[in-house]
């Protein structure tokens, strides 16, 4: 390609661009003989493509280094060379994409282990919203649950006030929201690629059991743990939970627990999830994911999946496989 490529020849499709890595920098083009190693970012979206691309280097306002790039299903992956600049994250976000540090990352080379939180992550509902929903105390449970969330009100105790105003829902509430249970999107192809790779993968969540354990035969997944309603002989809820409270230590705990029955080291741990019960867990992980994250968990992860579905997950670690690495 020689020196002189200028940004009007590459095509709006960076996975068919020839020559990486290149520097841009503004419409400069400069291709480059580079290792990068293992260090470095990457951005992926759906919709990234040279435009997007020109905007986003422009807006931070330094020169990249485009090391490789490939695809995941419908999403471009980038990866860049050297530290990713602080303010990368916010001018993402800003432009519908995402970005991820890479260095230290889990591999997928080797096997390793998926702990999910489920409602809102796993899950596209949160299911203790949905019974109530049903059964007529949706406003009251919404508002405990935001406040949980946000980690306002200590995870333990708003789980039980939410549960009590569930007392005498009929089971059947939980059947029929369990056969419409709506998968995350991503989801089944993030568990199927990991699987591929001799992966272990849990749910450890603060909803139920009832739900996590149909998730566990619909896709064969290494164990669950979450809170086991009290159901009377009349098929009614009682408005108490059954046995420990899954809170924030006990996912922290247990994704420790699974590393060591399952032999993997805690680098090869991954954790994801989308609320304050889940920073313990991403702060210990080897990869901690705030997934759709509320505030304060955005604010507190190192990664954010903002925008793309679960399948951003695999454009996160298949940089692992990137042949530059």
């Amino acid at each position: 390609m020689g020196n002189t490529l200028i940004f009007n020849d590459l095509s709006e499709n960076i996975d068919s661009w020839q020559g990486l890595p290149l520097s841009l920098n503004g419409s400069e083009v400069v291709p480059l003989d580079y290792n990068a190693g293992k260090t470095g970012w990457i951005i992926y979206g759906k919709k990234l493509n040279k435009t997007l691309l020109s905007k986003f280097q422009n807006m931070l306002a330094i020169p990249i280094v485009i090391v490789s790039s490939w695809k995941i299903k419908t999403y471009q992956v980038i990866r860049i060379a050297g530290v990713m600049p602080k303010k990368a994250q916010q001018i993402a976000n800003d432009l519908g994409i995402d970005v991820s540090i890479i260095d230290n990352l889990a591999t997928l080379k080797a096997k390793g282990l998926l702990v999910m939180d489920m409602d809102s992550t796993a899950i596209v509902i949160e299911c203790i919203d949905e019974i109530a929903k049903r059964h007529g105390s949706g406003e009251l449970v919404s508002k405990i649950t935001e406040q949980a969330m946000r980690g306002e009100i200590d995870f333990a105790t708003s789980l039980r006030k939410r549960v009590a105003t569930l007392k005498n829902a009929d089971v059947s509430i939980l059947e029929t929201i369990k056969s419409q249970l709506p998968i995350m999107p991503g989801l089944p192809f993030l568990i199927k690629e990991l699987h591929k790779r001799n992966w272990k993968i849990a749910i450890v969540s603060g909803g139920f059991t009832y739900f996590a354990n149909h998730l566990k035969s619909k896709f064969r997944l290494d164990a669950v743990y979450a809170n086991e309603l009290d159901i009377n002989q009349l098929g009614k809820l009682s408005g108490k939970i059954k046995g420990q409270i899954v809170d924030a230590k006990f996912k922290a705990r247990t994704l420790q627990n699974l590393a060591n029955q399952f032999d993997i080291p805690i680098e090869q741990t991954v954790a994801i999830g989308d609320g304050a019960n889940d920073l313990m867990m991403i702060r210990i992980a080897g990869l901690g994911v705030a997934y759709h994250g509320k505030p304060k968990v955005i604010q507190k992860a190192k990664i954010n999946i903002n925008h793309a579905d679960l399948t951003g997950l695999v454009c996160i670690l298949s940089a692992s496989l990137d042949s530059q690495g």
